[in-house]
Parts: structure tokens; sequence; C-alpha cells
């Protein structure tokens, strides 16, 4: 009876083995796995009651809890009040809705806008509207397939636009001395590129550095992608998030439409309205005129069509709502003021900490200077290494932290870390 049993077992496993290499997909190679959503699974498993997580791209309250915008909850009400269907929407969404992102985005003085030749679709939030543009760019754009991306830049750029069928390259940026900007770097690359080559530029807030130009070094970047004919492609997921102005935030992209750039534009509504499972987002292009925006909008159906067909409808009902409502836009950029407020106090805190009270070895201006969710702090792969194993502190191993993370009750203890990460005492 052993035997027979051991039998029928080893003949299982045999089985079971023959099976696995007989499969489909027994050749599917393992994928590398995600280096914020890593940090976010070793995050849950510390049970570690001072435990931080910095990685997570999503705004916490100053109790480190997520955050659902007063105006949204009373915009989800009055869709709620007005018993809205269950319909499709059109190819590229719901029309009140990209009408007025792209009010927002463009500004009510946009000659494009005035003459009726933006063409703009709703998009599965900013990833959406990116992949949009690539696929777009890589079927009409005539004139490139190479499209320049800052470095270091979001970690899905990459995959966005190379899945697309674009060349990916990249352009200097961020200067790891002084943990600013590249400026030099920046243009003489740009100087550098083919003519009328794409070049993706983060409207505000860059991700993941928070190192932004200034207006000034925006208008000498403007100058230059006009000499070398370059396409501008703007990346603009933190309209309003960044320094708690809307208009101060748009000022790249509206600068370069009227110094009469034809630009592409990606917008995101999940940080600025909170609404990041909602997936809201918006594409655009400057057209020409209004026959031109016609054939555009043409072709961006029949990209968008096989891609998912049509945008949920839900979020871009939430946020029409607070578009088109005054009263409820004006509480919505109040909100989004505090939201950006509350980061850069912590900013604030953070630098005087580290500087003022523990007087950490090393140079922590740039906390101050960058803008945004998220800082470049100057720390090594070993330092974040040994943060999440002694404090349990947890970042990516670039030292790129989410400032939403931080609050009065965790900032004391994240500083302290960092102070005896640095000095070796950890």
């Amino acid at each position: 009876m052993l035997a027979t049993t051991l039998s029928r077992r080893a003949t299982a496993g045999i089985n079971a083995n023959v099976l696995r290499s007989l499969s489909t997909w027994s050749a599917v190679p393992a994928g590398p796995p995600d280096p914020i959503l890593g940090v976010t699974e070793a995050f849950k498993a510390d049970q570690d009651p001072r435990k931080i997580n910095l990685g997570v791209g999503a705004y916490r309250d100053g109790n480190g809890k997520p955050y659902v915008l007063p105006s949204v909850k009373k915009a989800e009400e009055l869709v709620s009040a007005s018993k809205p269907d269950k319909e499709y929407l059109p190819i590229t969404g719901l029309a009140e809705f990209t009408k007025r992102a792209a009010l927002l985005a463009y500004g009510a003085d946009s000659a494009p806008l005035k003459d009726g030749a933006i063409s703009i679709t709703q998009s599965i939030s900013g990833t959406g509207a990116l992949r949009i543009g690539g696929e777009f760019l890589a079927r009409h754009y005539p004139h490139s397939k190479a499209i320049y991306l800052p470095a270091p830049t979001w970690g899905n750029h990459i995959p966005i636009f190379a899945d697309s069928g674009l060349e990916v390259r990249s352009y200097r940026y961020f200067d790891k001395k002084t943990v600013g900007l590249d400026f030099e770097g920046l243009k003489a690359d740009l100087r550098a590129a083919p003519e009328q080559a794409i070049v993706l530029l983060h409207a505000c807030a860059h991700n993941p550095t928070g190192v932004d130009p200034t207006q000034a070094q925006w208008a000498e970047i403007s100058d230059i992608v006009k000499e070398r004919k370059l396409f501008p492609f703007f990346d603009m997921a933190y309209q309003g998030f960044a320094s708690g102005d809307t208009t101060r935030d748009a000022f790249a992209l509206r600068h370069f439409v009227s110094e009469g750039h034809q630009v592409a534009l990606a917008q995101s509504f999940a940080k600025n309205m909170g609404l990041y499972g909602e997936r809201v987002g918006a594409f655009s292009l400057v057209t020409a005129d209004p026959a031109e925006k016609a054939r555009v909008d043409s072709q961006l159906k029949i990209v968008i069509r096989p891609m998912y067909s049509n945008p949920p409808v839900h979020g871009a009902l939430i946020a029409n709502t607070i578009l088109g409502d005054k009263a409820l836009y004006t509480q919505w950029e109040g909100e989004v003021k505090g939201m950006a407020d509350r980061i850069i106090s912590m900013r604030e805190k953070l630098y005087n900490t580290l500087t003022h009270d523990l007087k950490t070895p090393g140079e922590w201006g740039h906390i101050k200077s960058q803008i945004g969710m998220f800082s470049f702090t100057g720390l090594t792969p070993d330092h974040t290494k040994i943060l999440a194993q002694k404090a349990h502190v947890y970042m990516t191993s670039n030292g790129r932290i989410s400032m939403a993370g931080l609050n009065d009750s965790n900032i004391e203890y994240f500083a302290e870390s960092v102070d005896a990460a640095v000095k070796g005492n950890l």
C-alpha cells in the first residue's frame, strides 16, 4: 500500500514537471520587481510602529492618511443627485470636461484656445494621456521618432514611449553635485539634439527630483526649442499641487504656447484633485486652425478606439463639476493650496531640523528649493538601505522621498534617522 502511494506521488511529480515543460508560457521569464511597489511591500511587512513609507506617490494628510478633498465629496454628491446614467462616453470622453480641462491648462487668454485650435481628448489619467500622445506622434509626427527625456525622469515615461514606437533618448537635467538643475548640461544637450526631435518637459514639480527651472530659465529653454525646431511635449501632472497656484504652475506651458510653439500636453487630475483611482486625465495638441484640429481629432479617435474604446465616466463627472461650478472651483483651489502649503511646511521643518537642530553634515538647501511632492534628498543607496533596516524608514534607493509622507508626528524621527545614517551612527 505504502509503495503504491509513493509510486503515485512520484508519477504525479513527474507529470507535473512534464506539464510545466510543455506549458505555452514555460519560457516566459519573471519580470523585475517594481522598485516603488517593492518599497511599499517591505513597509507593509514591517511590524515596527515607527515605520515610515516615503515611497508612495500619493498625498497624505497631517495624520498620514489618504485625503479625499471636501470639494470632491461635494461634487460627488451633486453628481449622484443628478442621477446620471451608465452609458458609454464618446471615444474622446466627456466634452464639457475636456473643454474645461483645456481652459485650466492653457488659460482664458490662450490664442489657440480662443481660435478653437486645440484638439483634446479625455484619457485614463496622465499615464493614458502620455500613451495616446506617444502613439499619435509615432504615427503622425513627420519629422522624427526620437524623443528626449530628462535624466532622470518618471520611471514609466521610458516604457510608455518605447512601447509607443518612439526612440527614447535623454538630456541632462539633474546635477548630483549640487542636488539641483544642470541647466548648462540641459541647454547643451537640447542644442545637440537633431532638429525637429521631440522633447519631453515636466511642466512643474519635476518627478522624481522636485527641481524645476525658473521662469527665466524656461524662457531660455523655449528659445532653444524654437531655434532647434524641437517639438515640445509637456507632462503636467501637478498643476496647482506644486506651488499652490494653478496659474503659476502652468507658466512653462503657457509661455511656450504664447511664443508660437505647437505643443502636446498630458494632464492628470490624480494629484491636484486626489482622484487617483478614478483615472481622470486629458491629452491635447495645439493645431493651426479648426480644420486641422478636426483632422487631428479624427486620428486621435483612431488611436484610442482599439486601445480602450472610451474612458470611464465617473471621475470625469466629478472633475467637470468642480471645474464648472464657481463656488466649488474656488473651494478646490483653496484645498489644492492647502495640500501644497503642507508639503512646503514639511520642507521647511525638515531643513531646519537637519541644518540648525541636528547640524547634519552636508548642504540641505535643496530640501527647500525643490518643489512638489518629491524630493531628491542626496542620500546614497547605502543610506537608504540602512534606514530601512535599522530605522524602518522606506524610500527608493536613489534617495527620492515623497514629502507628503512626512507629518508633525514623524518628521523629527525621520530627521534624526537621516542624521544618524549620514554620520554613520545608525
